[in-house]
């Protein structure tokens, strides 16, 4: 087999790159060079390449998954039932990193209210089974949008998990970084990006900090 040195490599990555358009993504530079030196002869460039991040067995938006019992148990974790009175009934409260918007309610509801016009502020009140039913719409909701987000990328239930309770918390799951990492395959740069979303209102918070870290967990489980 022939030795393909970086020299002799150059045109193969110049073709390829032109035929993609664009830069390669540092994953993908790393495929192409074990793919290479298989070809050479070098055996353990052959073999599978490991992943300290689980390797995904399951379609996202293909398969209509839903947010499984270890994503459900941390949002509800992190978001809790706060603010339960003495009577029994659960009010709003205002956001801890800016003291006003957005206010939340129940297990992390924030914006419109139970009313077709009425959003969620100082004064307003629900019981706990509003709270319970307005959590599994809302899952259902951020399920979709996580599916929708990651379209045909492999994804198993523990990252997918995972990427709900990130975006049920940001709303940030088509913008952010991790989720474009996780759909170039490189899971552990995605695990990476949970820690960057530790702030709110221009401060870090522990009680974010301790969510991400707990996400990036349970995405690399």
């Amino acid at each position: 087999m022939p030795d393909l040195t970086s020299k002799s490599r150059k045109p193969l990555f110049d073709a390829v790159r032109a035929m993609l358009g664009r830069g390669f993504r540092k994953s993908e530079v790393a495929t192409l060079d074990r793919a290479l030196d298989c070809a050479s002869g070098d055996e353990a460039a052959c073999r599978p390449a490991r992943s300290h991040v689980s390797v995904p067995i399951i379609k996202s938006a293909r398969s209509g998954m839903r947010v499984g019992e270890q994503g459900i148990a941390m949002i509800k974790r992190f978001e809790g039932c706060a603010r339960l009175r003495t009577d029994g009934l659960v009010e709003a409260y205002p956001d801890p990193g800016t003291g006003s918007e957005p206010w939340t309610i129940g297990w992390g509801a924030t914006g419109r209210g139970l009313g077709r016009d009425d959003r969620i502020g100082p004064g307003t009140v629900w019981t706990q089974a509003e709270c319970d039913a307005r959590l599994e719409e809302d899952l259902a909701l951020y399920a979709a949008d996580v599916a929708r987000a990651l379209g045909d990328a492999p994804t198993n239930q523990a990252q997918f998990d995972a990427m709900v309770s990130f975006h049920y918390n940001t709303g940030a799951i088509a913008r952010a970084t991790l989720t474009r990492k996780h759909k170039a395959g490189d899971f552990d740069g995605a695990m990476r990006e949970f820690a960057r979303w530790n702030k709110a209102g221009g401060r870090v918070l522990k009680g974010l900090t301790r969510r991400r870290a707990a996400e990036a967990k349970l995405y690399a489980s």
